[in-house]
């Protein structure tokens, strides 16, 4: 997962499951560097999405790393699951994790890259102590569970919090956002610190294809 100054992580939330290998390549040919894979148990947020059955067919469908957002509860016991299945990156939330060090240094021990991810009416100080252990920080612009929901722009100064917090450790880890991500929306939040940004509906359900929405994000930024 070489680092680029931004990537853009087209998320599969949002995806025709019904030709994903060719959604996944679509985006892969237009340039996405990550490829998003929302986890959902129907317990921790209302919904169930994919297992990791799905993600190793993800997995043989690109060479892109695949960016894993856990969103379940006792993700400890699934880690190594999706591991196998192809994950380069597990992100997990601060909420579902009692021992969070240790969720983070599993991660790590599979190989993996770690990632905290905090939900919207979490403050950002709850993962400062685990700052110096990930590869990533996810900040949810919505409350997880669903895609297409409306940005709250709140998050904005959530997200320069956690880029001060890095900072000051002097952290490579990437700051990635996601909900709501458009190209009316991602650049108040790149001028915030973030670094890489998920985005699904806008990119999968784009009038003038994925393409066309990967290159609206990245245009964004760039005359921004």
């Amino acid at each position: 997962m070489n680092k680029k100054e931004f990537v853009i992580a087209p998320s599969l939330l949002a995806a025709d499951f019904t030709r994903l290998g060719e959604q996944i390549a679509e985006v892969e040919a237009a340039g996405a560097e990550w490829i998003h894979c929302d986890i959902m148990d129907g317990h921790f947020v209302p919904n169930i999405t994919m297992g990791p059955f799905i993600v190793y067919a993800c997995h043989r469908a690109t060479k892109l790393p695949l960016d894993v957002h856990l969103m379940i509860e006792k993700p400890e016991q699934l880690l190594k699951a999706y591991a196998e299945a192809g994950a380069a990156l597990l992100n997990v939330h601060v909420e579902t994790c009692p021992h969070l060090h240790n969720t983070l240094q599993q991660i790590k021990s599979l190989n993996c890259k770690a990632g905290v991810t905090i939900n919207p009416g979490t403050p950002a100080s709850f993962i400062k102590p685990v700052l110096h252990l990930v590869d990533l920080v996810l900040v949810m612009c919505v409350n997880p569970g669903f895609g297409g929901q409306e940005f709250l722009p709140e998050t904005i100064a959530k997200v320069a919090e956690v880029r001060q917090m890095l900072d000051e450790i002097n952290s490579p880890a990437w700051i990635e956002v996601d909900g709501g991500i458009t190209d009316e929306t991602i650049l108040s939040m790149w001028n915030a610190g973030a670094t890489a940004f998920v985005a699904g509906s806008f990119i999968f359900r784009n009038p003038n294809g994925s393409a066309a929405g990967i290159e609206a994000l990245r245009r964004a930024i760039i005359k921004g």
